[in-house]
């Protein structure tokens, strides 16, 4: 996996992906990232989802799904309104800190754990459409939030050889980041802020990188381009 092609084809735009432009779909991942990790920052995360902030919250999560591909095809999403993220939002505004420092370099049998309990109540706070929830949602969810993990949408899987979402993938991703850290703590991705269109001073995870090495990593693979 050529980790440095990988990232250069993501930013630069590789196949129907765009690249990195402030109007283009990738970019609905920092709007997102900067929104809620703002809350963070400030120490006021239980605002998320005070009546000033909550639909706006909403908004935010939900868009950056469906820019995400989320709302395609027959998702269950598409049958859903905005208030639907109400429950998920109350529960993020509930937690712990401790989710957004969560990032690849971090995972032990702690975090990791963490990580899982954190899975597990997402997916929960989406109610009732249980077994329509599936790994790609909440973990895309987990990576616009907290850019805790990579999203394990089909490209990713695909590029990393892993299926499922749990504590054997979590540590193979962290396996993947000791094998290859010097080339990645190198990698060094300011997120785009909305107004301005100007670099802020986030960031992007480890986790968000690796996600994005992934993501290109499944296109070749499905293209069959070398």
């Amino acid at each position: 996996m050529n980790i440095e092609e990988n990232i250069n084809l993501f930013l630069g735009g590789f196949y129907k992906n765009l690249g990195r432009k402030p109007e283009d779909r990738n970019y609905s991942f920092d709007y997102c990232y900067n929104y809620f990790h703002e809350f963070y920052e400030n120490n006021i995360i239980a605002n998320l989802a005070n009546p000033q902030n909550l639909q706006i919250s909403c908004l935010q999560i939900g868009f950056y799904l469906a820019s995400w591909g989320m709302y395609r095809g027959s998702s269950f999403l598409l049958q859903k309104s905005l208030k639907y993220f109400e429950r998920l939002i109350k529960f993020i505004s509930g937690l712990n800190p401790i989710y957004w420092e969560i990032d690849v370099d971090s995972y032990d049998e702690e975090n990791i754990s963490l990580l899982i309990n954190l899975y597990n109540s997402i997916r929960n706070s989406l109610g009732n459409a249980g077994n329509h929830v599936t790994d790609t949602l909440v973990t895309k969810i987990m990576l616009g939030i907290f850019g805790n993990t990579p999203a394990y949408d089909e490209n990713f899987t695909k590029g990393f050889g892993i299926k499922v979402f749990g504590r054997k993938t979590l540590y193979d991703i962290k396996n993947f980041y000791l094998s290859n850290k010097k080339t990645i703590d190198k990698i060094k991705i300011q997120t785009i802020d909305f107004f301005s269109g100007e670099s802020t001073k986030r960031f992007y995870t480890k986790a968000k990188i690796i996600d994005m090495i992934g993501f290109v990593e499944g296109l070749k693979k499905g293209k069959n381009i070398k």
